[in-house]
């Protein structure tokens, strides 16, 4: 079980260096990639997505940070908890966004036909952890196909986690640049 508690542990790890690159490489990426972005959008969406498109390496790290802040909350609790299995669900939901963003920035990269912030850490971190976890939760039996199931609609809940964690991010941009 020991093993598994510190696998989960590895997520906050592997989601730093993911986000890490992305704070790096985001703000002098938009400056040059923006306007290919949004031409790569239906108008519709582009409405939902510009805002996110002039944030600054600070405003995202606000952004990162709030969504650390879930991600922490859903390790410690699942880890605690293991062998009750009270909030593998949680952490499982948490688990499945992480493996679905892979899938975006590759989406991303491929649209774009260019480099896009997270891809690497994306491709090389995030997916094989991913499926490792996975893999080793299924062999403990402490995973099974119909809590995948269940579990998989509540990832919706990351849009408007997300959507707040940019708004804080940009509110603490305004403050920040105000001061």
């Amino acid at each position: 079980m020991s093993e598994l508690v510190n696998l989960i542990w590895l997520l906050l790890v592997v989601f730093v260096f993911h986000d890490l690159e992305e704070i790096i490489t985001v703000e002098g990426w938009l400056a040059q990639k923006r306007e290919q972005v949004l031409r790569a959008l239906p108008s519709w969406l582009q409405k939902f997505v510009e805002p996110s498109l002039a944030m600054n390496t600070a405003q995202f790290a606000v952004a990162v940070t709030c969504v650390f802040a879930v991600l922490a909350a859903a390790v410690v609790l699942a880890a605690a908890t293991l062998p009750l299995g009270t909030y593998l669900p949680f952490f499982l939901v948490c688990l499945h966004v992480m493996f679905l963003h892979v899938f975006t920035h590759i989406g991303h990269t491929i649209a774009l036909r260019t480099y896009t912030p997270g891809v690497v850490t994306a491709v090389v971190l995030v997916l094989p952890y991913s499926v490792y976890t996975y893999v080793r939760l299924f062999e403990a039996g402490v995973l099974t196909w119909p809590l995948v199931w269940s579990t998989l609609p509540f990832c919706l809940l990351a849009v408007p986690i997300l959507y707040a964690a940019h708004w804080l991010g940009q509110a603490a941009g305004g403050l920040v640049s105000r001061g």
